[in-house]
Formats: C-alpha cells, sequence, structure tokens
C-alpha cells in the first residue's frame, strides 16, 4: 500500500526551470496521522534506487500521470530526508507548479512510499524504521508542518540562528522603542 506524508519546500530560479529544495520528510517528529520517520528509514531504499540506475519520481500531488519535474539530490541527513529538484518550464503542470510555488500558493512536500519495517509506541504512533520510498510530491497541505525549509544553501541550524538573531533583534527593539 503507497502512503504519503508531506513537508515544506522552497524555490529559486534557475536556468531549466525553479529550483525546490526542502526537507520532505523529517526524523523523529509525529506527523498528523501519529506517524514518526525514524532516522536511517531511507537508507537502503535509497541504496537499492541508486544501484538499479533508478530516480525518485517528482510528482504533482501524488497523482502518477502528473510527473512535473525532476529530483536532482535526495539525501537522508541528520534531520531527515533533504530534496533538491527542478520543476520543468516544458511540462504545463509543471510551469503551473512553478507559479504556484513562487506565489507562496503551494508550499508543501509529501513522501509516497511502502512501509518495510515498523513498530507501535506506548503512545500508539508508529515508528517507521523502514521505508521503500517511491516518489516525492509537490503538494498543497503538508502532513508535516514542523518540518524545516532551507534556502538555497542553508542547513536547518543555519535557519534557526536566522531566527533566534531576529528574535533578539526584535526584543531589542521592544525593550528600546528609540532604536
Amino acid at each position: 500500500m503507497l502512503e504519503h506524508k508531506f513537508a515544506k519546500l522552497d524555490a529559486v530560479e534557475v536556468d531549466g526551470g525553479v529550483e525546490i529544495s526542502g526537507y520532505a520528510s523529517v526524523f523523529n517528529l509525529a506527523d498528523q496521522g501519529g506517524d514518526v520517520v525514524q532516522a536511517g528509514a531511507y537508507t537502503r531504499s535509497l541504496h537499492r534506487i541508486k544501484a538499479a540506475g533508478g530516480a525518485v519520481k517528482m510528482l504533482w500531488q501524488h497523482d502518477p500521470t502528473e510527473p512535473i519535474g525532476v529530483w536532482d539530490e535526495v539525501r537522508e541527513d541528520k534531520h531527515g530526508l533533504w530534496v533538491k529538484g527542478r520543476l520543468l518550464p516544458d511540462v504545463a503542470r509543471g510551469r503551473e507548479a512553478a507559479a504556484l510555488v513562487r506565489a507562496g500558493a503551494i508550499d508543501g512536500l509529501s513522501i509516497g512510499y511502502r512501509t518495510v519495517r515498523a513498530t507501535k509506541n506506548d503512545k500508539g504512533q508508529r515508528l517507521l524504521s523502514e521505508l521503500e520510498l517511491w516518489e516525492v510530491s509537490v503538494v498543497t497541505f503538508p502532513m508535516l508542518p514542523e518540518a524545516r525549509v532551507a534556502a538555497k544553501g542553508d542547513t536547518p541550524d543555519d535557519a534557526i540562528l536566522r531566527d533566534l538573531a531576529a528574535a533578539f533583534r526584535d526584543a531589542r527593539g521592544w525593550l528600546d522603542p528609540g532604536r
């Protein structure tokens, strides 16, 4: 059975389309369905895909008849499953998706997968320890809203530090309105 998980994305104009990147999955966070993806859950699947010369598909809203681009990089890191790819301007739905992403109307990523190995914890959550990754879709509603979006070249730690610096600047202005 194909399952889906959601997260947010970032977009940058590049030659050959609109580059999008972000975390399609974040480890150790419960999504709105109560599932928790554990670190390493994608390792075997990514190795199998690479060994077979395949690629993770980029789809529109999980529709297998609507490929909209290509994923140039799909990798696990300590934070989750990070993806970077291009929405293709030669594909009608790819152009539409790019326009919606640029406008901020669409900001989600979602994984399509088959569960290989999972257990339940005492909270009733499924702990997903191995997944067979099929596709990563651009979607409207992310199931995992806590996932951090990384701008091109950023890491999650960079984003946290930027947010913290902005909070300090805001607090300083609030404490000293004359600044």
